[in-house]
């Protein structure tokens, strides 16, 4: 038993914070973050999921739920980041953003500053913080990926989503010496379309930048996942048995997995880094 008391005061002490983000809208970066947090429960994990799509909001559409407070209403002051924590299915909290309000698709340094510290006051209740990102190379994708333990790039085998891919890569590399990236394909045909992808963009990583690139896993392409999404339900709960949901379950052993790996033990420390980074 005190083994268990020692693993719980270790994870809290560390929690892993894990940016899901992607060069080009449009992969499933939301849905996979959503029923990976999901499973990452069904784990018995504590999770948080942190909408960091400032201005177009969508997590909240995926796990059909609603909040009358959002991010919007911390960053203006009126709210604490506690006060607008809401319940999702399977147990997840979330961090709703706002949809629709230019206002927030930049915030200032005052705010970055503001939101990191009261993040980093949550944080101690939970295993895993997943934040998920806008696409593109905005400085709020960057913000947010530079706050993170770990990167999980989203894409699919379109060429425009590789590309994409490998640009956002490339200005977290190159200007922000961000060096290490986990990529999840997405839509994939199978496993070996998948690792062709990989293959893909590692031919031009490595021959161009000074990156390690870690193949995360898939998510096979499959109707059901967009019959889910059509029902705001999740994959997960509506066809656990199906292709889509045992692919979570690998990538989940997989993150779970990251909590034998050394992370920054002050995460204080992790913050001001990022507030003293080129992008703050």
């Amino acid at each position: 038993r005190s083994g268990m008391r020692s693993g719980t005061r270790q994870r809290r002490r560390t929690p892993r914070v894990i940016t899901v983000t992607s060069g080009k809208g449009g992969v499933g970066k939301t849905n996979f973050t959503a029923n990976l947090a999901w499973q990452l429960c069904q784990m018995r994990r504590k999770v948080m999921i942190l909408d960091a799509d400032l201005g177009l909001a969508n997590i909240d559409i995926v796990l059909a739920i609603s909040s009358k407070h959002n991010l919007s209403h911390v960053l203006s002051g009126e709210k604490q980041l506690s006060e607008i924590v809401i319940q999702a299915p399977g147990g997840i909290k979330v961090l709703p953003a706002s949809s629709g309000v230019v206002g927030v698709t930049h915030i200032t340094d005052d705010q970055k500053i503001m939101l990191l510290q009261q993040i980093e006051e949550l944080l101690p209740e939970f295993d895993f913080l997943l934040i998920d990102t806008c696409a593109g190379i905005s400085q709020n994708v960057i913000y947010f990926a530079l706050a993170a333990h770990t990167v999980i790039v989203v894409l699919t085998p379109e060429p425009a989503s590789l590309a994409d891919a490998y640009a956002l890569i490339k200005v977290l590399s190159t200007q922000y010496r961000q060096t290490e990236f986990k990529v999840l394909v997405n839509e994939a045909g199978g496993a070996h379309e998948a690792m062709e992808v990989f293959k893909r963009l590692t031919v031009v990583t490595d021959r161009f930048l000074n990156v390690s690139i870690d193949p995360m896993g898939y998510l096979p392409r499959d109707s059901r996942i967009r019959d889910a999404v059509r029902a705001q339900k999740l994959f997960m709960e509506m066809y656990p048995n199906g292709a889509a949901a045992q692919a979570v379950r690998r990538v989940s052993r997989r993150i779970v997995a990251l909590e034998n790996e050394p992370v920054q033990s002050d995460l204080g420390l992790l913050w001001r880094n990022l507030l003293l980074s080129p992008a703050a």
